[in-house]
């Protein structure tokens, strides 16, 4: 009698008196997984564990990591350009007072880039 594994195309193979699955992840390629992946990978672990589970044996763990990374960052750039642009902080403001700017600046990604933490880290 097969199991449902061997039905499905499984196979094992024997180390001492135990069968192992032979199962192995999907290899996706390299993925660079920078600072607001490695965050949500943090999230996933610790708040939505099932979530997690599933990607890593989907094998889809390092390419969603990837993607948030991506995504986080172009839309970072794309806030802090349009809440500079709004609140007037140009190349011009900066030449009269750097020190004001540099302080407006930091402002501004520092707001940005809570809102992305907040709409593609946090709350996917």
């Amino acid at each position: 009698m097969k199991t449902i594994f061997e039905e499905m195309g499984g196979t094992y193979r024997q180390v001492g008196y135990y069968f192992i699955p032979n199962i192995t992840l999907p290899d996706d390629g390299e993925y660079q997984i920078g600072k607001y992946g490695r965050m949500r990978r943090s999230y996933l672990k610790k708040y939505r564990k099932i979530l997690y589970n599933n990607y890593v044996l989907e094998g889809t763990l390092f390419k969603h990591l990837a993607e948030i990374d991506q995504v986080c960052n172009e839309r970072i750039e794309n806030i802090v350009s349009a809440m500079a642009k709004q609140e007037g902080v140009t190349e011009a403001f900066k030449a009269a007072d750097q020190i004001e700017w540099v302080r407006r600046m930091n402002s501004i990604r520092n707001r940005a880039e809570e809102i992305v933490l907040h709409e593609l880290v946090y709350d996917l």
